[in-house]
């Protein structure tokens, strides 16, 4: 979330959801920096959860101005928004219920709250306003911006905001080269100075082409023994990867035919705006269409809506393989299949994507002995694998070269969106690579451009 101002206007570059410690996240998702009303336009870079989560807290304190993006990521925020806040709701009764039964054996904890509501979610549709891909958008009579694909997931862009005769490149999120799905990620026109992200700035991933390999192997592996295969995903992008890749292998039949289910009613939400959005895909999906072909649907895959069916899974024997959200096991679904398989170890857990410091998702990844699900410690026997050759997010290399077309020109880089090792690995890489000041400013720091 970044605060722009100009014009005697204020802007907000993202209003993403903050992930990490329970009560931190808490605390920093329900107050902002600034006066909610004070906001006169948001300009949102794509529709993950980190970067649109906390629009309706933002609307529930105020804010009644446009929130431009393009339509993908609309028609993808209009689904993840009512999600989040089902998800909050739930949670916060499920750990209602949880404090009754404590309060009744003399122990008593604060009561849960929701961050916000449905009603929120939907007070924020009305606000959306489409912009194209690569249209330039007159957002006040000093502010304008123009978009550029990021190759990070369906709708999502990097942008040139442009004000007072400066130009500032704001990455969003990189993708990278390959992804499946979607279109590889363009360069920026000529800036003045550039808003990055550093999520994976101090490493290098493995190459895209092996994953199918890997993930046959893993499928593979895990039914021979007869297990699980819990795939903790984020409903949007990754699970439509996954899909895909799986859809493929199984027409090679490089893997068993066993059965698969999609457990989230957000992917099977997020799924019908892919669908609807074939303009965004790579010429490999292009090519599933014209071949009348569906890229998310096959005959051994079900998809899950209703909670009833949800819970019928966990009576099920392996081989099988369940995806379900939130790919950071914060939340929804997973969690129940984890507390239900996490301590067998014919199961297999399989992470797809980057694990923020302290949630679920990264301790599983960690191989910790232990990890907390629900508040319970539970043992962690099931293997462990991961394929962050999925990861939507370009590694310190492909952030490099994406910088480079515009690497001369530069006068600073702000280095963003990234823990601190990272981050400062990556700063001092561009600036020896290309001579530019980089750093990562602290959070509420201002700079005058």
């Amino acid at each position: 979330m970044h605060h722009l101002e100009t014009g005697g206007k204020r802007f907000l570059l993202d209003c993403g959801l903050y992930q990490g410690r329970r009560q931190e996240s808490l605390e920093r998702n329900s107050n902002f920096p600034f006066a909610s009303s004070d906001i006169d336009a948001v300009i949102l870079s794509h529709a993950h959860m980190d970067h649109s989560g906390n629009l309706p807290t933002l609307v529930r304190n105020g804010f009644s101005g446009p929130i431009y993006t393009t339509p993908a990521t609309i028609d993808l925020c209009l689904a993840m928004l009512a999600d989040s806040a089902h998800i909050q709701q739930q949670d916060a009764e499920f750990c209602n219920r949880r404090r009754s039964r404590r309060k009744a054996k003399g122990l008593d904890d604060r009561e849960c709250a929701p961050l916000y509501t449905l009603d929120d979610a939907q007070h924020t549709y009305p606000l959306f306003k489409p912009v194209n891909l690569g249209e330039r958008k007159q957002v006040s009579d000093t502010l304008a911006y123009r978009t550029f694909d990021a190759g990070h997931m369906l709708g999502s862009t990097s942008m040139i905001v442009e004000a007072d005769g400066v130009k500032l490149g704001f990455s969003g999120d990189v993708g990278r080269v390959g992804l499946p799905i979607i279109r590889d990620p363009q360069p920026l026109d000529a800036v003045d100075y550039l808003v990055m992200e550093s999520t994976y700035g101090d490493r290098l991933h493995r190459p895209i082409g092996p994953a199918a390999d890997e993930l046959a192997d893993i499928v593979t592996r895990t039914a021979a023994r007869g297990g699980k295969i819990i795939i903790p995903c984020f409903a949007v992008g990754r699970t439509q990867q996954i899909v895909l890749m799986l859809h493929q292998l199984m027409e090679a039949r490089r893997v068993p035919s066993i059965p698969m289910f999609v457990d989230s009613p957000l992917a099977i939400n997020a799924t019908e705006a892919f669908r609807k959005h074939p303009e965004c895909y790579d010429e490999e999906a292009r090519k599933f269409l014209m071949q009348d072909e569906d890229p998310f649907g096959f005959s051994r895959l079900k998809y899950v809506r209703e909670a009833s069916e949800s819970k019928k899974l966990n009576d099920l024997h392996g081989p099988v393989v369940i995806i379900a959200s939130s790919g950071m096991c914060e939340a929804g679904r997973v969690l129940h299949h984890l507390r239900n398989n996490i301590e067998d170890p014919r199961n297999t857990v399989l992470i797809t994507g980057f694990q923020a410091e302290y949630t679920l998702g990264r301790k599983i990844l960690e191989g910790r002995r232990e990890v907390p699900i629900f508040g319970e410690p539970m043992s962690l026997r099931a293997e462990v694998a991961s394929l962050d050759e999925l990861s939507g997010h370009a590694d310190q290399h492909e952030l490099i070269e994406w910088m480079r077309p515009i690497a001369k020109g530069l006068k600073k880089v702000f280095l963003v969106h990234g823990e601190p090792g990272p981050g400062a690995t990556l700063a001092a890489l561009i600036t020896k690579e290309y001579g530019i000041p980089a750093y990562m400013p602290a959070r509420g720091e201002s700079v005058e451009l």
